[in-house]
Order: structure tokens, then sequence, then C-alpha cells
């Protein structure tokens, strides 16, 4: 930082920085420079146009005085850690937000984003790291408020550890290998939203409340672990649902109490794999929903746990296509005789009057009728036809707590 402009932040006192203009502080600090701001408001908007980094220790605020976006980044090198940003304007079509990036080898951290319309936009930036941000949008319906994130066209990106609330989505678009850690989402639309952004990791993240968790379309390779996703109830929610997309895995996660557990049709490339491994699926209206033609799923070593249906199927094709082996089911009806932890006898999920629904979906809303019921338990006594085999388990896990299923 220049001298004189180190002294006159040292012998100004807060009440003095009140109301100034920040982009001109920003214009006195020199390329590689560190401008740590006094506590104090200061105005936006503001442009950073070379590399600086911009530390406002917790108690500086930038307010966009609800035009445009509060902070815009054009270069690479940037910090921006420690502010709270806040007032930014009201379009959509401009992406009016609180910081909107692009750059490579950012570092956005530890600040606080309040009464915005979007968060954070990463555009065309690569190899940075968006930390321990708190992000809150507007208090609108969750389709007029902004993103709390959005990715395009940005690669090898790292978001983590941020707390997001009250936004809509977490929008990732054209934006391969960016990893998504440790972040918690509540009360917002979509969690994250995934198109065309190929080989992502969406690891460790805390999501509840939120309309649907985890939505991909066109995504190829994403690895989605150790998740815990609940409460996304809304009619057509689900903790994780994927569109058009292959070689995915869904590995570890806790799935409960959402509307639809898990959400896929079959992947578009037949040498492909959608892979479930090791979840527990519980407390879900419906616990895995398969839909249009049958085939290429793989569901080893999951806990179906008290969801009203544990698996739907709809469309033709053959059931063997899928594979499922060492799951718990907890309906499963048979014995471990030799102590194995294997069932004595596959599991056989079969669709009787309960068909009416998958092919017929306005029927949906009688299910659990008691005219419903009655059907279901008199087709189950005496079979007007040989029900639908939806899914056979070959060795299902006696093991309620899933250990060593999949091994």
């Amino acid at each position: 930082m220049r001298p004189v402009l180190a002294l006159l932040i040292a012998l100004l006192p807060a009440t003095a920085l009140a109301g100034q203009s920040l982009q001109a502080w920003i214009d006195l600090t020199p390329a590689g420079g560190v401008l740590r701001l006094p506590p104090g408001t200061y105005d936006g908007p503001a442009t950073i146009a070379r590399p600086l980094t911009l530390d406002g220790g917790g108690r500086a605020v930038i307010d966009g005085g609800g035009r445009g976006t509060v902070l815009t980044v054009h270069a690479d090198g940037v910090v921006v850690r420690g502010l709270t940003l806040r007032g930014s304007g009201d379009s959509h079509d401009a992406i009016d937000g609180a910081i909107m990036a692009e750059g490579r080898d950012l570092l956005i951290e530890d600040n606080r984003i309040e009464d915005v319309l979007f968060g954070i936009s990463l555009h065309r930036s690569n190899d940075s790291v968006v930390r321990r941000n708190r992000i809150r949008s507007r208090a609108e319906d969750p389709a007029y408020r902004g993103d709390a994130l959005r990715l395009w066209y940005s690669t090898g990106n790292r978001i983590e550890d941020n707390d997001i609330a009250q936004t809509r989505d977490i929008t990732v678009t054209n934006s391969p290998r960016n990893r998504f850690t440790g972040n918690t989402v509540r009360d917002s639309r979509r969690a994250f939203n995934f198109l065309f952004s190929h080989r992502s990791v969406v690891d460790r993240n805390r999501l509840e409340r939120n309309a649907t968790g985890i939505v991909a379309l066109n995504s190829e390779g994403l690895i989605i672990r150790r998740n815990r996703i609940m409460h996304a109830m809304e009619a057509s929610g689900a903790g994780v649902a994927l569109k058009e997309t292959s070689a995915a895995l869904v590995e570890g996660n806790e799935i409960v109490h959402c509307a639809n557990g898990i959400m896929a049709d079959s992947p578009t490339n037949p040498i492909n794999r959608i892979v479930f491994i090791d979840n527990l699926i519980a407390h879900n209206v419906t616990g895995i929903y398969f839909y249009g033609a049958r085939g290429g799923h793989v569901a080893i070593g999951n806990r179906f746990r008290s969801n009203l249906w544990p698996v739907t199927v709809i469309g033709d094709g053959d059931p063997e296509a899928d594979l499922w082996r060492g799951n718990y089911w907890d309906d499963y009806e048979g014995f471990d005789r030799d102590r194995d932890g294997r069932g004595d006898r596959p599991h056989e999920v079969l669709a009787y009057a309960d068909r009416i629904w998958m092919e017929t979906p306005p029927a949906a809303f009688f299910r659990n009728s008691p005219a419903f019921e009655l059907l279901d338990f008199l087709e189950r006594l005496a079979p007007f036809a040989s029900p639908t085999l939806i899914l056979r388990d070959g060795a299902p896990s006696m093991r309620r707590d899933g250990a060593g299923i999949s091994r």
C-alpha cells in the first residue's frame, strides 16, 4: 500500500470513513497491495481491475445503494475477505448481486452477504476458492430471489464451508471439475443445480428444507457422497435427481424425509452406470424413483427404512438390467439361518394394484386411500394376473446399521 494512503487511513477515525466511496480507496491501492479497511460503511458499486487484497477485517460494510452489483472483480489473484456486502440492484438480467468475479486464482472468504439479489457469481473464473461466506438473498418468493452462487464456464474451483439460506439455487452451468464441500444450504429452492457440468464433486454438504437437494442435467461423471439431504417435501421434490446423466456415483449419503429420495432415468450411454452405494434412504414418500426405460443402475449396500414406497419404476424394460445386491430392506420377509448377514432368499418388490398409479399418474392422488388399500390387499391375496417384478435383490442384507454391507 502506498505510504500516503496508509497514513491517511491510520489518522482518520471510523466515523470519517462513513459514506466514503470504496472505488477511491481501491484506485489508490497499487497492484499486489493490501487494502485493509477500517471499520465503517463504504459506498459501492466498486470494481477491482488489478491484483490486490481487499480486507474488511469483519467490520467494514460495502453498500451498493440499490444499484447494480456491489463489487465487481476483473483481475487474477484478487483476495476479498472480511466484508459485509449489501444493497445490490434488483435486475435478474444484469445479475445484480454482491460479487461478480472474472479471473483466475481468486480467494473470496469470510464475507457476510445480505439484502442482495444474487450472492457470488463466478464467470469464466478458474482455480479459485469461495469459502466460509454467509449468504442470504431477499425476503421474497424463492423464484424471485437470485442464486446464492452462480458458476458459468468456470473450472477447477473449490466452494467450501459456506452458510447459505433463503436464496434461490446454487447454479453450475457449463462448469466442469468443480468441488463443493462442507456447505450448508437451507430454506432455498434447489440446493445444487448442475447443467452440462461434468466431473463435479459434491461432498459432505448439509441440505435442509429445500424444494430439491441436488439436480443434475446432462452432467457426466458426478460424485455425490457423504451429504445429508433432508426435508425436500414439495410435491416434485427429491433428495437427488439425475436426468440424462451417466456415470454418476451416489455414495454414503443420508437422504431423509423427501418426496422422492432419489430420482433417475437410465444412463444416456449404455456402457456407463448410475451407481448407488451405502446410502441411507429413510422416511421418504418414495425411496428411489426410476423413470423411462429401465437398466443401467447399480444399487449395493443401501438401507431402505420406513419409506412409504421403497422403489418405484415407471417404464418398460427388463428389471434384471438393474443390479440390486446387499441392500437392507425393512419389509424383507425372510430369515438368515446360516448367520452370514444375508437373507436366505432374494428380496423381491412386486407391483400389484399399485401399478395403476404408476401407469396413470393422476391416480397417485388416491394412493393410501381405503379403496386403493383394499384393492391392493385383494390382489395380493388372490391376484387377477401375475404381478410385475420391480426389482430382485439376490442377497439382501440383514444388518440394519449397514455395517459391512458393500464389502
